[in-house]
């Protein structure tokens, strides 16, 4: 049996609540289950330099754990004096995903930086972040309307999932302990509408075939439809 007593092909209970932090222009509390991610958008009227003179815009994110996230204390990476590569991988993922979600161009010279930290860790944190990050962008973006941007930039709804082989079924959503003894491992970054944005995918233990890669990227695009129709109800 499955936490929560859920399907191969169900999600574990997600929550999005909006306006969760009194300072930030947006924010969101994701839950996934027992995971629990703190998302919040904030807006600075310039660019980075490598996006300057182009009249367009910018959005970036920032990803970490809090110590207790996790089952053992994790020393914090500022105290470390450097970032892990695990840290830097998936704050880009998040990065590439939001940017997928909104015209930049149309954003104009402004930068969008979302912050994900990682309250409670039970698998799947950088596609809850994801789905989470997309919501605190949205109210950012509302919150910012007629102080220098006049109407919306074309936005997309972004959500992601986790995917993988677990003794030798397909199943959305995996939390830690299905996670640390998958067969394949498999994340699934895509639009409304199932348009991908990124697959991250890897065998822990031997290979996977093209049909079970078929049935994991159906089982996660079915997942993420129903997240976006989550995002939906919650941004109104």
């Amino acid at each position: 049996m499955r936490s929560f007593s859920r399907s191969s092909l169900e999600t574990r209970p997600v929550i999005l609540t909006p306006h969760v932090s009194k300072h930030a222009e947006g924010s969101c509390l994701v839950e996934f289950g027992d995971t629990r991610v703190h998302c919040t958008a904030s807006w600075e009227e310039k660019v980075p330099p490598h996006v300057y003179g182009s009249g367009g815009g910018w959005v970036t994110a920032e990803y970490g754990m809090l110590p207790r996230a996790t089952h053992d204390r994790n020393r914090r990476e500022a105290s470390q004096g450097k970032q892990q590569g695990r840290t830097l991988e998936i704050q880009r993922l998040i990065g590439r995903a939001l940017r997928a979600s909104i015209d930049l161009k149309a954003l104009g010279p402004r930068t969008l930086t979302l912050d994900c930290d990682v309250i409670q860790a039970d698998g799947g944190t950088r596609t809850a972040s994801i789905t989470g990050a997309y919501v605190a962008l949205v109210l950012a973006l509302r919150k910012i309307k007629g102080k220098g941007m006049t109407q919306l930039p074309p936005l997309q709804h972004v959500a992601a999932i986790s995917v993988g082989i677990v003794k030798g079924q397909v199943s959305v959503d995996l939390d830690y302990a299905e996670d640390s003894t998958a067969e394949v491992d498999l994340n699934i970054v895509a639009l409304d509408g199932g348009k991908l944005v990124e697959v991250q995918g890897t065998a822990e233990n031997g290979s996977f075939d093209r049909a079970q890669l078929n049935a994991m990227l159906d089982a996660g695009l079915a997942a993420t439809a129903k997240l976006v129709e989550l995002q939906k109800k919650v941004l109104g």
